[in-house]
């Protein structure tokens, strides 16, 4: 039977299973978190290569078959686990820059929450991740380093085109690169010793605030108005 004509009555049915109007297959939000726990504990602790499905099911404790009614393989999982840790980001990002805060304030809040993620164990351990397979599966490190609308780079760019347009802000040339040089100005010295293990822990919290607040004295010295 062809699904063309279904009513929207039928299509909301298809969705539910049985009569308690459980969410059908591949529909319980809870247990696709479920399963993201579980992989993500799995991948952290053992790396993406040496991970397998069976490793996953027994970690987040569902079958082989609701998992792969959830996910077809370990690389649509990890992409899984990047974008809600970035949505989860994001989120926190956004509504720093809807706050309508002075502008000194949200680019130091903006970088203390985007560089604190990113140099976080588990944003670190992913990154290594990634790093380890690119040569091979570059598609999944384009899901990682994918700039798209719900990515602060981006979001930090929008902020700063309107604040030009306010007034608040010198004429910016080109917002996204300015946005991705004041993120790597958040994390200087910092980044490249904890990616590669020369730092152990995450810094203190005092030392990104240092860092943070340094980005934000340089950028206003270039792009600061009286209005700012």
């Amino acid at each position: 039977m062809s699904d063309i004509g279904l009513t929207a009555e039928v299509e909301d049915t298809k969705k539910l299973d049985g009569l308690g109007g459980r969410p059908a297959a591949g529909e319980d939000p809870a247990k696709r978190e479920q399963i993201l726990d579980g992989a993500m504990r799995v991948f952290m602790r053992m790396g993406f290569d040496a991970s397998s499905m069976n490793d996953i099911t027994r970690e987040a404790g569902v079958s082989k078959g609701t998992l792969y009614v959830y996910f077809k393989n370990k690389e649509d999982l990890f992409a899984a686990i990047i974008q809600r840790k970035k949505s989860l980001v994001f989120d926190k990002l956004r509504e720093i820059v809807e706050a309508d805060k002075p502008v000194a304030e949200t680019l130091y809040e903006f970088g203390l929450t985007f560089g604190s993620h990113l140099l976080s164990d588990d944003a670190i351990r992913g990154q290594r991740i990634v790093i380890g397979v690119i040569d091979r599966m570059p598609e999944l490190a384009d899901s990682f380093f994918k700039f798209g609308p719900n990515t602060g780079p981006v979001l930090l760019a929008n902020y700063l085109a309107r604040q030009v347009e306010l007034g608040r802000l010198k004429p910016i040339d080109d917002p996204m690169y300015t946005s991705r040089q004041f993120g790597d100005l958040c994390m200087a010295g910092l980044y490249r010793p904890r990616l590669f293990g020369e730092m152990r822990e995450p810094p203190p919290r005092e030392t990104v605030e240092r860092n943070v607040e340094w980005a934000v004295r340089l950028f206003l010295n270039t792009y600061g108005t009286d209005r700012t």
